[in-house]
């Protein structure tokens, strides 16, 4: 995992690269269309949704007796306010988890995650829940750092990489989304078109984090 940071008034110190298991974000598949309509399975208590069930619920019992029984002056004040020293951007990769990676407790980071891990320039009349989720940061929790983090394996990046100029979109929203790092996806494939695509998409995790903000 890579890391970029804009702090008030100091940048903290570079985390530690972390090197998920290769398994990309999206698959795509030759002449592949999304079934966006589709009625969804319905779930019993003999299928498997069942046992997802019972294990968030197992992993919340664990929870409460593992962490918040034993941290009650922490969730107490908790409870009444929270005043974070970060604000955390990251990509919602399942693979990845900021909180663990950086050794966060409840109540530090005032987190967004998305696809990538993009945070887009400022536009008031698109991506308001980023431009919103940073207002609050700043403006009402007064954050002292914001920490835009990536990740190696990212399926995201492999999409904007994989982007052609011209032809119908495959996903209702994924490319629009991701199009977002097309200036740095430009900047790779112009500085680095003699690399394999794999090699250009680990460029393109690192540069992305300095140009889409």
């Amino acid at each position: 995992m890579g890391g970029c940071c804009c702090c008030f008034p100091s940048k903290p110190p570079r985390e530690n690269p972390m090197h998920p298991i290769a398994e990309p974000l999206i698959k795509r598949k030759p002449n592949h269309t999304p079934p966006y309509h589709q009625r969804p399975p319905v779930t019993t208590h003999a299928h498997k949704g069942m046992n997802a069930v019972v294990r968030l619920k197992t992993g919340f019992e664990r929870f409460r007796t593992n962490v918040n029984n034993k941290n009650p002056k922490l969730f107490e004040s908790l409870r009444k306010d929270q005043s974070p020293k970060y604000m955390v951007f990251a990509c919602a990769d399942s693979r990845v988890s900021p909180t663990i990676t950086l050794g966060l407790n409840p109540g530090e980071a005032f987190t967004v995650r998305n696809i990538a891990g993009m945070v887009p320039a400022y536009q008031k009349t698109r991506h308001c829940s980023v431009g919103s989720a940073i207002e609050f940061a700043v403006v009402v929790l007064k954050v002292e750092c914001i920490v835009v983090i990536g990740h190696s394996r990212c399926g995201g990046i492999r999409e904007l990489l994989s982007l052609k100029d011209e032809g119908p979109n495959a996903y209702h929203f994924i490319e629009d989304w991701v199009k977002i790092g097309m200036e740095a996806k430009k900047k790779v494939q112009r500085e680095n078109r003699l690399l394999p695509f794999d090699d250009q998409c680990t460029v393109l995790e690192k540069v992305r984090l300095l140009k889409t903000f």
